[in-house]
């Protein structure tokens, strides 16, 4: 087991089966270096490096089409305005009573598919149902389960759109709402951004094998910790997870992370290489987090 935790000071602040406006929204400036996923055996610290990658054949590789599943969700699906003056939506399950705990869920590649459903609701029953949870539908309706198709949507999508979103989920959650995020690759990297923009409202973040945000002077405005749970691979690589460790600890932030001796997307049950045994552990530490975050 390899894990390392780092404490610093600063502002204190989730199964697997795979997610008001807040009152100071971090500015999109802030988020300008960030990037996707995988950065390949280059290092790509730009906004936008990461579309070149998506239409890489290698790193399609890594990920296998998704099986199919038949899932029937106990939320629905809701519309929500955005600050760009359109709407975006997302899949729901409402707490039980009237809550401001809120978990975003962020989708891989593939888009908001019946296995991110079936996520949500694994962790808003794990939860016990007080927290309401909301899959972010960062694609605006489209999905797919092939792996060029799923590189060409994400490569045409717009930051501004997609920071937009992200936004408009805060701003339905409410001006109260305490929100914690979780995702994986594509989505692990917008859970850490999602709780960059959230601002006071973020709680907690969970990286699910997703490139982490590497710039110290975005990570000095986080709210709250994060944990991180990574594969053994080449494209988000040991020597990038401590580098990011390092920068939370010079940015003052506590980070818990753990590096799985597994591939890439293995936490996702669909995904035919799909490791049982280290999901479950790895998703013991995400639930756990979100526990203690939510009181």
């Amino acid at each position: 087991m390899f894990k390392l935790i780092i404490t610093g000071f600063g502002l204190l602040m989730t199964t697997l089966g795979l997610i008001s406006p807040a009152p100071a929204p971090a500015p999109d400036a802030h988020l300008k270096n960030a990037v996707y996923c995988h950065p390949g055996a280059v290092t790509m610290d730009t906004e936008g490096g990461m579309e070149v990658f998506a239409n890489d054949p290698a790193f399609q590789a890594l990920h296998l089409s998704p099986l199919t599943i038949n899932y029937q969700a106990q939320g629905e699906m809701v519309s929500f305005a955005t600050p760009d003056g359109t709407n975006a939506g997302g899949y729901l399950v409402k707490a039980k009573k009237k809550s401001d705990k809120w978990l975003f869920v962020y989708q891989e590649w593939w888009g908001l598919n019946d296995h991110i459903k079936k996520m949500a609701d694994v962790f808003y029953n794990d939860l016990g149902g007080e927290v309401n949870v909301l899959a972010v539908d960062m694609y605006d309706g489209k999905s797919t389960s092939d792996p060029k198709e799923a590189g060409q949507i994400m490569q045409g999508r717009d930051q501004n759109r997609l920071s937009n979103i992200v936004k408009g989920a805060y701003q339905h959650a409410g001006e109260k709402a305490k929100v914690a995020n979780v995702g994986w690759c594509f989505g692990g990297n917008w859970s850490l951004r999602s709780a960059l923009i959230g601002g006071k409202n973020n709680i907690g973040s969970v990286i699910y094998y997703g490139m982490p945000v590497r710039d110290i002077e975005q990570l000095k405005t986080l709210n709250s910790d994060v944990l991180g749970l990574f594969a053994t691979e080449q494209y988000i690589s040991r020597e990038i997870i401590e580098d990011f460790a390092a920068k939370m600890k010079e940015a003052n932030k506590k980070l818990e992370y753990k590096i799985f001796d597994a591939v890439h997307g293995f936490s996702n049950p669909s995904n035919p290489k799909f490791d049982e045994a280290k999901s479950k552990e790895a998703y013991g530490m995400a639930l756990s987090y979100l526990k203690q975050k939510f009181g």
